[in-house]
């Protein structure tokens, strides 16, 4: 049987992996297991940040099981799944996305996932999708390539994010600033949310992604 790391997160073969939502549906190729008659996904750190922060170390993990979750940058649903996955049907995930492009993507991800909304609005105007969200939420996931990463975060959370939920973020060094040195960058974002926000972890994400620092945040309130 798989070992569990987190709760709705499992090794197989040393590998990470979660409990798939949707059998037999491949999200981005990841390879399929089958272990004591469930289906398992292989978790790919260098295709999701958050599989990338888990192997670095991550010691806690509010995805979880029954959790509600406000995606931000949901891309083509790579990430999504997983967290589809962990949270279960007792859980839900507002997937928010921008791009026209990759939204088709996402939707084909959504479709089989009674727990997933897929939305398509800007993350800078909350109000946009609020009528969506259906309560507060227990964890804002922030993955947007903007210069305007941390003011994202604390209107979502203001509008969204319980007190004392948490927030888990990549920050991208090179979409907010490239003039200047990633750690001053980092400095400034978290210096930015220190007022709503306590840091818990950080650490940069290499080998699996350049230039980016993963933070875990508890909200203040």
């Amino acid at each position: 049987m798989p070992e569990e790391k987190f709760p709705g997160v499992f090794l197989i073969g040393g590998k990470l992996a979660t409990r798939s939502l949707a059998p037999g549906q491949r999200v981005y190729g990841e390879r399929l297991a089958s272990e004591g008659g469930a289906e398992y996904r292989l978790w790919d750190p260098y295709r999701s940040k958050l599989a990338g922060a888990i192997v670095k170390g991550l010691k806690v993990l509010p995805v979880m099981p029954g959790a509600k979750v406000l995606y931000l940058g949901a891309a083509s649903g790579t990430t999504v799944s997983h967290v589809s996955d962990i949270v279960g049907n007792d859980g839900m995930v507002y997937a928010v996305e921008f791009a026209p492009r990759v939204m088709r993507d996402l939707l084909s991800v959504c479709e089989p996932r009674p727990n997933t909304l897929p939305v398509m609005a800007d993350a800078r105007t909350p109000e946009a999708y609020e009528k969506y969200i259906k309560g507060k939420v227990d964890v804002i996931y922030e993955d947007v390539a903007d210069p305007a990463q941390a003011r994202i975060l604390l209107v979502n959370a203001r509008t969204f994010l319980k007190k004392g939920g948490s927030a888990l973020m990549a920050i991208k060094s090179q979409s907010i600033d490239v003039s200047k040195k990633p750690q001053e960058v980092y400095r400034h974002v978290l210096e930015e949310l220190a007022g709503s926000f306590d840091c818990i972890e950080s650490f940069d994400t290499d080998p699996f992604d350049k230039l980016h620092l993963f933070v875990s945040l508890k909200f203040k309130g």
